[in-house]
């Protein structure tokens, strides 16, 4: 059976109370006997138990990333082809 908290907008009374889905909900206040009860919604706690809840524990072995430093290698090739072919132009056109 699920635990309702129930606040009295009267007194300012806080208290939980037992009950089973299809009772219906209180609306009488203990205290002060006033129909001024409401139901207090609360967050809920979570716990993830198990693997696949943490960045690590869904990754695939299977997937690998290539290394960063071959792409800076590769990069600097590129610029050194670029900048050589720009100095092949310049020397035609002297």
């Amino acid at each position: 059976m699920p635990i309702y908290t129930y606040r009295c907008e009267n007194c300012g009374v806080q208290f939980e109370r037992r009950q089973k889905f299809a009772d219906d909900p209180l609306t009488v206040c203990p205290e002060c006997e006033k129909e001024s009860l409401r139901k207090v919604y609360l967050p809920v706690g979570i716990v993830f138990k198990g693997s696949g809840f943490y960045s690590t524990d869904n990754r695939s072995s299977s997937k690998v990333l290539p290394p960063k430093s071959d792409d800076s290698e590769k990069s600097a090739k590129k610029e050194k082809k670029d900048d050589d072919k720009k100095e092949k132009t310049k020397t035609k056109e002297e």
